[in-house]
């Protein structure tokens, strides 16, 4: 098995491509190693000292390391965790009861706008290696919440705010702003 890495906007992320699908659907968005209790991929990088972060996209796995660790030192372990996972096909994910279910039915306004961050946004942004995932719409106002190498980019406000503000602003005038969460 040969895992590509890519670089990310963001200095402190690492985008790792194994050649093979990650995520089925969705992504998911581990943020501390308390929360990828979901993910026995996701589990095994944060046992890698430095890891602060695990992203896991259709074909990718983002990794964010801390301010005071190295690529040169942690790339060669987490390219042995994550090809060791693959190739003994244990699951990336491990659903739960909590997992299944619905959020109802949006509006025409909300579903406009989850279309074209799904259309137009996200697939760019996950050549970066993150995600922007819908999380409501208020008196004019879009909240996003971004993921992988998206949170802490230093890019990502430009993006959130040139890019993605203006598009959604001009093909709907309801909106008035974009703000992240």
């Amino acid at each position: 098995m040969f895992i590509q890495t890519e670089e990310t906007p963001n200095p402190a992320t690492l985008k790792f491509l194994p050649g093979r699908p990650v995520m089925e659907s969705g992504t998911a968005n581990f943020a501390t190693a308390d929360s990828a209790g979901r993910s026995p991929l996701a589990e095994r990088l944060f046992d890698l000292d430095g890891v602060t972060g695990v992203f896991l996209g259709a074909d990718f796995v983002t990794v964010t390391k801390g301010a005071d660790r190295e690529w040169h030192l942690m790339k060669p372990a987490i390219l042995g965790v994550i090809m060791e996972h693959f190739t003994a096909n244990r699951p990336v994910i491990v659903e739960t009861a909590a997992a299944a279910g619905g959020d109802g039915e949006d509006s025409e306004l909300v579903a406009q706008i989850k279309d074209l961050l799904e259309t137009r946004v996200r697939p760019a942004v996950a050549q970066d290696g993150g995600d922007i995932v819908f999380q409501g719409f208020e008196e004019g106002v879009v909240y996003l919440h971004m993921q992988g190498s998206c949170s802490g980019c230093p890019s990502s406000t430009a993006t959130l705010k040139m890019g993605i503000e203006n598009m959604l602003k001009h093909y709907i005038p309801e909106v008035t702003e974009v703000r992240a969460v």
